[in-house]
């Protein structure tokens, strides 16, 4: 197993800096839905896995997902090498939890839409307007989910 390039302490700073909400995916999502027109509330409290964007009139709600954190079968998600069990377990219960607070959220009417992070960044990012065309178009149907991750046919090595 190679060695980490910074201390235990060093990295558990750096891996505790990172927050749930207000990503610089999700601001930018957010704002350029808002610039279109629409309107939403943000992390609601009573809804599961308080979602990122809450479109209550229209049955919907986005989250904007970090490709590592949710484990994402992407070019941006890899195992890590050290504690290895430990991020196993960590990162299997964050798709768990996912996987039921989407059950949970179908179960109740709501509609879901994930924009994954591989979609806005990385060698396989889309365009960025094309990513909010998406959603955009998403909103205004009636189809239940929505899922925009990278375009793997531009992926490059």
């Amino acid at each position: 197993m190679p060695a980490d390039t910074v201390s235990s302490a060093v990295r558990s700073r750096m891996m505790a800096g990172i927050g749930g909400k207000n990503t610089k995916p999700e601001l930018a999502i957010r704002s350029a839905l808002h610039r279109r027109g629409f309107r939403f509330r943000l992390h609601r409290k009573d809804l599961p896995g308080r979602p990122d964007l809450v479109f209550a009139g229209r049955g919907a709600v986005i989250f904007v997902h970090g490709c590592f954190w949710h484990g994402h079968d992407c070019h941006l998600f890899r195992w890590p090498k050290s504690r290895e069990d430990f991020w196993r377990d960590k990162i299997g219960a964050n798709i768990e939890r996912d996987r039921r607070q989407h059950q949970a959220l179908t179960e109740a009417g709501w509609r879901i839409g994930t924009v994954w992070e591989c979609a806005l960044k990385g060698k396989t990012r889309l365009p960025f307007d094309s990513v909010v065309d998406q959603c955009a178009i998403w909103l205004k149907s009636d189809t239940k989910t929505l899922e925009v991750s990278g375009d793997t046919t531009r992926a490059t090595v």
